[in-house]
C-alpha cells in the first residue's frame, strides 16, 4: 500500500511506458494517414471523439469503483481480523482460568493456543499471495505441523485444531458453556473472514470490462488525432497522446487495485497488518522476543 502523498513520475511512467509507446505509434499513424490518404476525400466529424470520451469517461470510472471496492472490502476483511484476534487471545488468557491445578499447564496451554491463531494469520496470508512461507510453521507444535501438512488448506486446518482444543476445554470443565459460545463465534467468524478473502481472491475481474475499456480507448485516442490534425498539424500526435496518457493512467491506476491480495505496491499490506497482530498477541502473552514491525520500503510503501 502506497503511503506517501505524491506519486513520483517516474513511477507512473514505469506502469504505462508501454501504453504510451503504443499511443504514439497509432497516434503517429492516424495523423499520416489523415495526412496523406483521406486529407482530400472527407473529414472525420468531431462529435466521434467527443461521444467517444464521454462513454469511456463512464466506463473507466466504473471500472474504478469497482476495483476499489474489491480492495476496500479486503482490507476491511483483514481488519476486522485483526480485531478478532485480539478478542480471542483475551479471551484465551482471561478466560481459561478455573479449577486451575497446575498454572505451567495452564500457561502452555493458553500459549499454544494464540500462537495457532497468528500460524493461522501467516499460513492465511501465504494462500491468498500465492507464495511459499511457513512462517505458521514457528508457531506449531510438531505434531501439528505434521497434521496441517496433509491439508490443502492449512489455515482451515489450524481452525479445526482450535475448534477442537476448545471443546476439550469446555468438557474439562476450564471455561464454562457461556464462554464457549462466545469463543466459539470467534472461531466461525475466522471462518468467515477467511472465506471473503478467498471469494476475492479467487473471482476474477471480468475480462470484457478490461478488453473493451483498453480498445475502447485506443479508438478514441485514434479518432481524436484524426480530428485535431488539420488545426494542430504534427502536434496532434502529441495532444492525442496526452489525453489518451489521462485516460490510461486513471484506468491503469484502478486496475492496480482489482487484486487487493497481490504482492505490490498497490495492495492490501497483509505482510504489515500480520506483524502488527502477531506483536500484539505476544506481547498480550509477556512475551519478550518481540518482532520488529514491517517498516515501509524507500518510504514510499509497504506490502
Amino acid at each position: 500500500m502506497l503511503i506517501e502523498p505524491n506519486i513520483r513520475l517516474s513511477r507512473i511512467l514505469r506502469n504505462t511506458w508501454q501504453v504510451d509507446i503504443i499511443m504514439i505509434i497509432s497516434c503517429t499513424a492516424a495523423y499520416l494517414v489523415r495526412t496523406v490518404l483521406i486529407r482530400h476525400h472527407f473529414e472525420i466529424p468531431s462529435i466521434i471523439p467527443a461521444v467517444l470520451g464521454t462513454a469511456i469517461a463512464f466506463f473507466v470510472g466504473f471500472n474504478n469503483n469497482q476495483a476499489y471496492d474489491r480492495w476496500w472490502e479486503a482490507r476491511k476483511i483483514w481488519g476486522s481480523l485483526v480485531n478478532d484476534s485480539r478478542s480471542w487471545a483475551r479471551s484465551i488468557i482471561s478466560y481459561i482460568s478455573q479449577n486451575e491445578t497446575d498454572d505451567q499447564q495452564y500457561a502452555s496451554l493458553k500459549k499454544r493456543m494464540v500462537y495457532k491463531q497468528i500460524a493461522f494469520l501467516y499460513a492465511l496470508k501465504a494462500k491468498l499471495r500465492d507464495v511459499v512461507d511457513e512462517t505458521y510453521s514457528q508457531y506449531l507444535e510438531p505434531h501439528d505441523m505434521e497434521e496441517v501438512k496433509l491439508h490443502s488448506n492449512v489455515a482451515n486446518a489450524i481452525l479445526m485444531q482450535q475448534s477442537r482444543a476448545l471443546q476439550l476445554l469446555e468438557k474439562g470443565g476450564m471455561i464454562d458453556g457461556f464462554r464457549f459460545i462466545e469463543m466459539n463465534q470467534l472461531l466461525v467468524k475466522f471462518s468467515d473472514e477467511m472465506g471473503m478473502s478467498e471469494r476475492i481472491k479467487n473471482t476474477i475481474y471480468p475480462t470484457a470490462y478490461i478488453y473493451f475499456t483498453k480498445a475502447f480507448i485506443w479508438l478514441f485516442v485514434v479518432s481524436l488525432t484524426l480530428v485535431i490534425s488539420p488545426f494542430a498539424g504534427v502536434w496532434s500526435i502529441f495532444l492525442g497522446w496526452l489525453v489518451g496518457f489521462v485516460y490510461v493512467s486513471t484506468q491503469i491506476n484502478g486496475m492496480s487495485l482489482m487484486n487487493p491480495f497481490d504482492n505490490n505496491s498497490a495492495a492490501v499490506p497483509l505482510n504489515q497488518i500480520t506483524r502488527t497482530i502477531e506483536i500484539n498477541l505476544l506481547e498480550m502473552l509477556g512475551e519478550t522476543n518481540i518482532p520488529e514491525p514491517v517498516k515501509p520500503i524507500n518510504n514510499e510503501y509497504v506490502l
